[in-house]
């Protein structure tokens, strides 16, 4: 059975993710300006990468702003939703070669990774989503528990393990194998005089 659809906050998604872009833009504007071979001032940064910082920020906050609209408008989250936000980031890219063609190309390849991306689980190493991971360590302890009794006769006795009759069980082995008696120590301090 499918989850409920929860609905998106699509003005906070998006300036989350317009800032991400916005900083990830700013680094590379910087990059750039430092491998400058003119001698270019440190606020050149924002008058030769403004265009890069915009476009950096505009294309992940168009992702995420018409991406989620779609979902909260058809209440399902799918492909197709993100085939369109990927699209409209896509279209947003190819926005400075001011040329129609372009807009659209790179629009549909980026819309065309995006929905696979979404198809195939949002995942990059493997097909499958990825089950919750506290669920599966509920399910391992559930059906992996052993009783204290058994743990403790694989693994045995000793190093901090000091189940009930230890002390009687250890002035046994003791007395066997060494020959004297040990005798209990009290930790009071009537037994420490």
């Amino acid at each position: 059975m499918a989850k409920p659809y929860v609905p998106h906050d699509v003005l906070d998604e998006t300036a989350k993710t317009s800032l991400v872009g916005l900083g990830s833009g700013f680094f590379i504007a910087a990059i750039q300006n430092a491998m400058s071979r003119r001698n270019v001032g440190a606020l050149s940064v924002f008058t030769r990468g403004a265009p890069i910082i915009g476009i950096c920020a505009a294309g992940p906050g168009a992702y995420a702003f018409f991406s989620r609209t779609m979902m909260n408008l058809r209440e399902k989250e799918d492909a197709w939703a993100a085939a369109f936000g990927g699209f409209m980031c896509g279209s947003v890219l190819g926005l400075p070669f001011k040329r129609t063609p372009v807009v659209f190309a790179l629009g549909g390849f980026v819309g065309a990774a995006q929905g696979l991306f979404h198809v195939m689980g949002n995942r990059l190493d493997s097909f499958y989503k990825e089950e919750d991971e506290f669920e599966r360590k509920e399910i391992v302890r559930r059906t992996t528990r052993l009783p204290v009794e058994q743990t403790i006769a694989e693994i045995g006795e000793g190093r901090g393990i000091r189940p009930p009759g230890y002390e009687e069980r250890r002035r046994e082995r003791v007395k066997e194998k060494y020959g004297f008696e040990v005798n209990p120590v009290s930790a009071t301090a009537e037994g420490s005089q």
